[in-house]
């Protein structure tokens, strides 16, 4: 039977409303990521002897430090290495208070009772919600921004706050302007930073401010920092939990993903407040069975080596320099991010004479449909694109060669700014 013809059945009147219900698989909206790869696809048939630049792709080009690989190789081959971990090994909880205390100078992290591992973050992210969230309380999120949090949050029949991220306000939340009543019945505050997709960093006085805000309206704060390592510019990797009282509010979670290049071993931790950390702990225990062994003995040796993360944040650092400077010599103004791998940049208005962009997916469109140049559109809180400097190119020529070939293609057309 073709999906068509099970819509037929029984079948489709047992789904549960949190994904459509009766109505699940009869959606035919097609969403940002779906049409992204669909004109990439199409891009590519059309002009297939022309490069492709792929300016949207969210993870790392590189493989993990060579370092990180033997030492999995390594463990791997160990026996006592084979069977569960439930949730997770002493060494790699030691490795991450450690690298807390070194990387973001947070002290007085507890091993045992203030750490524990994730099969990476979106995990963590998805099962948080369903410690805290009765149907009618509250999860504040921050848009544009990663919907994970919230998605589940609704599954349980809570609430989902948008706060938008302005320019403006240095792309981070006006807490203040969070109406009082949503602020009494929130239970979760959700934050990212450096922040995906606009690269804005936070300080550590908007972080007390944060502190102080939580304790106020009573509720729990969800620190998500992947690229918390990834800053430049003499900038120094900021933690939440540095701040103080920030243990007492919330938790952080960190992944190796972004800042070792190990997006698919699927490892991070969280840590901070003993009691959330507790029944996160609690939670994940009936998700899942823990990460394999040696992938947290692998990822602890690289905990213990952030020179690892020193490089990989020192290329980037590199490439938005370039894409930074070519975009503005076609007329964009476009600003270096704090952190991040991402590039956020307001679209054009159209093209003097010819095209309008009426959002950042008409640009993000164009940019893939006639450049061959894929991006991220992200129209939440104005129009804008994210570009990424994760894009292919092996060693310091071939990423000049790449950028020097983004401006060529776009100096023959003139934007309208």
């Amino acid at each position: 039977m073709s999906v068509e013809q099970y819509q037929g059945t029984y079948l489709q009147q047992q789904f549960a409303n949190r994904i459509g219900g009766a109505n699940y698989g009869k959606d035919t909206n097609i969403y940002k990521f779906e049409k992204i790869k669909r004109a990439k696809a199409a891009a590519r048939a059309a002009f297939p002897d022309i490069e492709l630049i792929d300016l949207g792709v969210g993870e790392p080009d590189e493989m993990a430090d060579a370092g990180i690989v033997a030492k999995l190789a390594e463990e791997a081959a160990k026996p006592e290495n084979r069977g569960y971990a439930d949730n997770g090994i002493a060494e790699f909880k030691a490795a991450a208070a450690k690298y807390l205390k070194e990387v973001f100078a947070v002290d007085g992290i507890d091993a045992d009772t203030e750490v524990v591992h994730s099969i990476g973050s979106k995990p963590a992210l998805a099962m948080l919600p369903t410690a805290f969230i009765n149907p009618g309380d509250v999860t504040i999120m921050t848009v544009p921004g990663y919907p994970i949090m919230g998605t589940h949050t609704k599954y349980l029949g809570g609430e989902v706050y948008n706060v938008k991220l302005t320019k403006e306000n240095d792309f981070l939340p006006d807490l203040a302007a969070i109406p009082e009543d949503i602020a009494k019945r929130a239970k979760l505050l959700y934050l990212n930073y450096p922040n995906n997709p606009t690269g804005a960093a936070a300080t550590a006085d908007f972080f007390a401010k944060v502190v102080a805000w939580a304790k106020k309206y009573q509720v729990v704060v969800v620190h998500d920092a992947p690229y918390a390592a990834l800053t430049y510019d003499g900038m120094k990797p900021l933690s939440f939990l540095s701040v103080p009282g920030a243990k007492d509010v919330g938790v952080e979670l960190h992944s190796l993903s972004k800042s070792y290049n190990m997006t698919g071993w699927r490892i991070g931790f969280v840590a901070g407040n003993p009691l959330i950390v507790k029944a996160f702990s609690d939670v994940k225990d009936n998700n899942d069975s823990g990460q394999f062994i040696a992938i947290q003995k692998a990822a602890a040796y690289g905990l213990a080596n952030p020179q690892i993360t020193e490089a990989i944040a020192a290329k980037y650092s590199r490439r938005h320099d370039l894409l930074v400077a070519a975009l503005n010599e076609i007329g964009f103004k476009a600003e270096k991010p704090k952190g991040s791998f991402f590039l956020y940049v307001e679209a054009p208005k159209g093209i003097k004479g010819g095209q309008r962009f009426n959002s950042g997916e008409d640009f993000s469109q164009f940019l893939i449909r006639e450049k061959l140049i894929s991006s991220v559109p992200w129209d939440d809180a104005g129009a804008f694109v994210r570009f990424s400097v994760t894009f292919l190119a092996a060693g310091e020529a071939e990423e000049r060669r790449v950028i020097d070939e983004i401006k060529r293609r776009l100096t023959d057309v003139e934007f309208e700014f």
